[in-house]
């Protein structure tokens, strides 16, 4: 007796019907939803994508290791879309400072860090287009709706403030993310 192995060729993630539009123009992708719009091309052989009514499918002629991963990496690429277009992203920043009063602030889309460490020349940052970025007093909030925009952003924000040459230990200055969407720091 011989048993038939089980292949999975179509892997299909799910709208919600909340107001969420799902559309297919060649290899990309674009949802609307509540707080916007989002569009990513996805490109890879063999691995193809549909719209299927109120669902998303991740096709593939061929079902192998590389083919079962790029599939799953698909999946949870539209799920941070969807998650994005209807709730959004959030990350916490912390401006935190010992000795030298650290005064941030945000003009246009340039994020500028002053007195750190007290230095004469203060640093700076371009954001990123697409997030939202607000500095209340010493703390500072990046939202949006692209997840690795919102992550992108956040750690620009910290390397602004990255130290090399002294004792993180003994040096705690900095700005600090204490909260994702995913993980919140004590």
């Amino acid at each position: 007796m011989t048993q038939t192995k089980k292949e999975w060729q179509t892997y299909e993630v799910e709208v919600p019907l909340n107001g969420v539009q799902a559309s297919l123009e060649g290899h990309t992708v674009t949802l609307k939803g509540a707080k916007g719009e989002l569009s990513r091309e996805f490109k890879f052989p063999y691995v193809s994508l549909e719209v299927r009514g109120e669902s998303v499918a991740i096709v593939t002629k061929r079902f192998t290791q590389r083919q079962k991963k790029i599939m799953h990496t698909y999946r949870a690429h539209i799920t941070n879309m969807i998650k994005g277009v209807t709730e959004g992203f959030t990350y916490t920043l912390k401006v935190v400072y010992s000795k030298f009063p650290i005064t941030v602030e945000l003009k246009g889309d340039v994020f500028t860090v002053k007195n750190f460490l007290g230095e004469k020349v203060p640093r700076s940052v371009t954001v990123p287009q697409g997030v939202k970025v607000q500095v209340k007093g010493q703390d500072i909030t990046i939202e949006g709706t692209d997840k690795e925009l919102c992550g992108q952003a956040a750690g620009l924000l910290e390397q602004t403030t990255k130290i090399s040459h002294l004792d993180r230990r003994v040096i705690q200055d900095g700005v600090f993310i204490t909260e994702k969407p995913h993980r919140k720091y004590s």
